[in-house]
């Protein structure tokens, strides 16, 4: 009974119901006592009676819509929760069965969606699959044949610079494709992470290593600050090619004697991450786009980039459940901040 009349509107029609009743009996017996004496006691029975009866019934129809409501409250709950194979039962007449059949339409619709998801993100799994097959190939041959030539011209200056800018560009075009296939391949949702405890300094120190030499042929400084302790729940891999592709980013905008700075806090609720330069910055009218993929600024001097890598990043992270955001000001340099909320235990 305490469910039902956690209901304030049902519970207030019954101490309407219950106020009626107790006046107009108190102002019953009154007028039968003045008028009538103990001769009306059958009446003032019987009128009790009407009263409980009407309450009874009262309670047994709210009991019974309750009840409906909860069945069909978990069978919502059991749909949220995965189950697919639910139905609510609607045999009945009046609004509420009707929206019970609504729902049901609905849910009907849903699983016809689910299914025709399944179906596409298989046929993409597959065209992804030979794509990749298709590109790699030519690539590949693409840069023996460089690699024959390269032998061959020896006394060509001219020709050696011509297979230097192609290897610049077959890189370029490699980097692409796996690009593309990465970020497809998280949109469609191919890729399961493999989460895990990992030490947020021993990523940073492997990303550092990755750059070192072209930090060093370029004049720049990568620069770690964290404690030592912080661990962050990820799939190991995606994160180092998320703040890997923020370094880079980083070394492509400094000039010689920049410096890159990779940081990391542990707040009570997330891991934060964040990779900062003293580099050229960003143009504000750009700040809003630099996500998008193959976008590029008009302000930009950077002639290598191909627009994807902060697109890639950004799909990591959210895959992860986090949120990227950046600050920057033109000629100071550029901030990227990475929060990853930290799993509660329930």
């Amino acid at each position: 009974m305490m469910r039902i009349m956690a209901n304030q509107k049902i519970k207030r029609l019954f101490c309407g119901m219950i106020a009626c009743m107790v006046f107009f009996t108190a102002v019953s017996v009154l007028f039968m006592c003045l008028k009538a004496g103990m001769e009306a006691l059958p009446i003032i029975f019987l009128y009790v009676c009407m009263s409980g009866g009407i309450l009874f019934f009262c309670y047994r129809y709210f009991q019974e819509q309750h009840d409906i409501m909860e069945n069909a409250i978990s069978q919502i709950t059991e749909y949220i929760a995965g189950s697919r194979d639910i139905t609510i039962e609607c045999n009945d007449e009046g609004e509420l069965f009707r929206l019970f059949h609504e729902v049901n339409s609905l849910v009907s619709i849903l699983n016809a969606h689910l299914e025709k998801e399944k179906t596409q993100r298989k046929f993409l799994k597959q065209t992804i699959s030979d794509i990749s097959h298709q590109l790699k190939t030519p690539l590949a041959a693409l840069n023996i044949y460089n690699g024959i030539l390269q032998d061959e011209a020896n006394d060509s200056p001219a020709v050696q610079e011509f297979i230097r800018l192609s290897e610049q560009e077959l890189d370029r075009i490699e980097t692409l494709v796996q690009n593309l296939l990465k970020i497809t391949k998280l949109d469609a949702g191919m890729i399961v992470l493999d989460k895990s405890l990992h030490n947020v300094s021993a990523l940073a120190e492997k990303v550092k290593d990755s750059f070192a030499f072209r930090a060093g042929q370029e004049g720049k400084e990568i620069i770690l600050s964290g404690e030592e302790s912080v661990a962050l729940l990820c799939d190991q891999s995606w994160i180092m090619e998320a703040v890997s592709n923020l370094v880079k980013n980083a070394l492509d905008h400094t000039e010689e004697g920049g410096v890159i700075r990779i940081e990391w806090r542990a707040f009570a609720s997330f891991v934060q991450i964040t990779v900062k330069d003293n580099g050229s910055g960003i143009d504000p009218e750009d700040l809003y786009h630099i996500f998008k993929r193959f976008y590029r600024s008009r302000f930009s001097k950077d002639t290598q980039g191909i627009g994807l890598g902060l697109s890639l990043t950004k799909a990591i992270v959210e895959a992860h459940g986090g949120t990227i955001e950046v600050d920057s000001i033109v000629g100071a340099g550029t901030s990227f901040t990475m929060n990853f909320m930290i799993p509660t235990k329930l």
